[in-house]
């Protein structure tokens, strides 16, 4: 069974082994794959995994070998699930490999933003405690988040092991959840969205990108924050209206915003959020520790194996 993997640098940049995936047949692995190149790259493969690369409908129709997609990530958006399951192609993801490192994220951002680390650390690096007269120095004020209240948007795995680390540093946790929701956990309370937004001095955002909720952050909803609240994302990019975001921020509507994704990645030069007062932002890293890696390589193995004894898992387009 001929295996091809159409953009593997991101998740395994030469760190990592293909060993499980090379076990399972032959395996062909490209760095990056140009739209223009997917079609001659995969057109002998009956497995196409792929984590940033487009197969759209016309692509999956040009490839007649084909016979599974798999996703090198939790979000699928990117295949044309619909003209797959008419092909009777399962296409499968990883939903649960990088929960504990995206928490560290939300919480490295939440950290940055109340300690002001970087910053610090920048100023003792430039001289600036050599030359202080006294024994400590701060250059902003140092907030502490025991007895703040953390409002998690979207209560999945993320959300509710952020909840759970909340606790831990004495944090109140508000969430809005869909109704449907089971998951009720003790110590969180559950509110409508304007009363999350209202009460929250932290906002994380952990919902899932659809139509209801791109912009989900809007001027609107900045509007309702706390003047001294912060705004976290860590999962998807057009959750929040950037320009709207930069004018929070530059007017001091809100105080600051820690973000891991972005609408566009990488982000072109005019993005306003690049020039935010008090925004820090990081190249989407929170999935990319060694360990959420390699158990990611490790499921898209077991994904393709399930599919060769007929019984395929976490497939996303029955």
């Amino acid at each position: 069974m001929q295996i091809v993997v159409l953009d593997g640098y991101a998740l395994n940049p030469g760190d990592l082994s293909w060993g499980p995936l090379e076990a399972l047949g032959s395996c062909r692995v490209y760095d990056r794959t140009a739209p223009n190149e997917v079609v001659a790259r995969a057109e002998a493969a009956e497995i196409v995994l792929t984590n940033k690369t487009m197969l759209s409908r016309e692509t999956i129709a040009r490839l007649p070998r084909l016979r599974y997609i798999g996703v090198l990530a939790t979000g699928y958006n990117i295949v044309d699930v619909d003209a797959a399951r008419e092909r009777g192609i399962p296409v499968t993801n990883v939903p649960d490999y990088a929960t504990l490192s995206v928490v560290q994220m939300v919480f490295a951002h939440l950290l940055n933003l109340t300690l002001h680390v970087a910053d610090h650390g920048r100023g003792v690096a430039a001289g600036r405690w050599t030359a202080c007269p006294d024994f400590a120095y701060w250059d902003f004020p140092l907030v502490e988040l025991a007895g703040l209240t953390l409002g998690v948007v979207g209560f999945g795995r993320i959300g509710r092991a952020t909840a759970k680390a909340a606790r831990t540093f004495g944090m109140d946790v508000v969430a809005c959840t869909p109704p449907r929701a089971t998951a009720r956990p003790e110590h969180v309370r559950f509110v409508e969205l304007e009363e999350l937004f209202r009460q929250s001095d932290v906002v994380s955002l952990h919902c899932p990108l659809t139509p209801e909720t791109r912009h989900l952050v809007n001027r609107e909803r900045l509007s309702w924050m706390k003047p001294s609240a912060f705004l976290i994302n860590t999962g998807r990019g057009p959750l929040v209206d950037e320009a709207a975001l930069a004018d929070a921020l530059n007017s001091g509507r809100i105080a600051g915003a820690g973000l891991d994704v972005l609408s566009t990645e990488p982000p072109p030069a005019d993005n306003p959020l690049l020039r935010a007062k008090n925004c820090c932002i990081t190249p989407h890293v929170g999935w990319a520790t060694a360990a959420a890696r390699k158990r990611l390589v490790d499921t898209v193995a077991a994904n393709v194996q399930a599919f060769r004894n007929g019984t395929p898992q976490n497939v996303v387009n029955r």
